[in-house]
């Protein structure tokens, strides 16, 4: 029989789908936790919830900020599930565990003359120069996750019908449309792409380096902030940025909720709801600029 761990690693992989970067996470956090209960000769599968409210209390104690915390205690809580699953226990001693407060973030978003300023630090002259353009509209065009991006196949865009085919977390595929700009800038990149020595293994990839192969995401956010830097963008600027920026101007400009969350493919409405929040702020601020009641009074001579 192999190993708790080894067991629950095969479980998140096949069973839950998650990314390995995913993964690593969860295993890095009950390393924390099984380093904390061995000191008090616990075991992972015998710890309590008096145990385990303990650890929490432990890491909040070392300054670690408290969205680190809740999802510390959610790879927690999903290892306790696990062993229920597996009949490895018949009680749940995470399911009195609170998280932690942790206050809204709004992701940053990016203004629509704000993204054209980064398209136009484009230096098209470059040989990367009609690839990185390419990449942006995408990015921002579609909403596309960095992963999303990076593993786009030439035989899953279709681009007759505007539709490109994505795999997105836990493998799943969605149909997302391409803008027609999109469209564009990936015609002017293929005709460059094939002039490129393709490495054997990435022939079907979409975007490649100059060694015709895969870009990284570290490629990605370099080409990000780099453009940003030259753009003379001020704010924090990632490759999701622009996807949050997507689903943002979509509401601003009366899209559905619903629609966006196909869109981003999230799985819970939950997740897109975050951006009615975003909506408000923008509601706000047109009623200060735009209404009549908050414009300055003028003195009539």
């Amino acid at each position: 029989m192999l190993p708790i761990l080894d067991e629950y690693h095969l479980y998140l992989k096949l069973e839950k789908a998650l990314s390995n970067n995913t993964i690593e996470a969860y295993e890095s956090d009950l390393l924390k936790l099984s380093a904390y209960l061995m000191d008090a000769h616990i075991s992972l599968e015998e710890a309590e919830t008096v145990h385990l409210r303990d650890f929490i209390i432990e890491i909040s104690s070392l300054g670690i900020h408290p969205r680190s915390q809740a999802r510390i205690l959610s790879s927690v809580k999903s290892f306790y599930h696990f062993l229920i699953y597996r009949n490895l226990r018949d009680n749940d001693p995470t399911e009195l565990l609170e998280s932690p407060k942790i206050g809204l973030r709004l992701p940053e978003v990016l203004s629509v003359a704000e993204i054209d300023s980064i398209v136009q630090a484009i230096d098209l002259s470059k040989a990367e120069g009609p690839r990185n353009k390419a990449i942006i509209e995408v990015l921002y065009g579609s909403g596309l996750r960095v992963s999303e991006l990076i593993g786009l196949q030439m035989s899953k865009l279709y681009i007759d019908e505007g539709y490109m085919l994505v795999e997105g977390k836990g493998s799943k595929q969605r149909l997302v449309p391409l803008s027609p700009q999109s469209i564009t800038q990936i015609g002017f990149w293929k005709i460059d792409r094939n002039a490129l020595q393709i490495q054997k293994g990435h022939e079907d990839i979409l975007f490649l380096n100059r060694r015709g192969a895969t870009l990284t995401r570290a490629m990605i956010f370099t080409i990000v902030k780099d453009l940003t830097a030259l753009a003379g963008i001020r704010k924090n600027v990632s490759p999701h940025t622009f996807r949050h920026s997507f689903a943002t101007h979509l509401l601003e400009n009366g899209a559905n909720l619903r629609a966006i969350q196909q869109l981003l493919g999230h799985e819970s409405i939950t997740t897109t709801e975050l951006y009615t929040h975003i909506d408000v702020h923008f509601l706000r601020k047109t009623i200060l600029e735009c209404h009549p009641m908050n414009k300055p009074k003028t003195v009539e001579d």
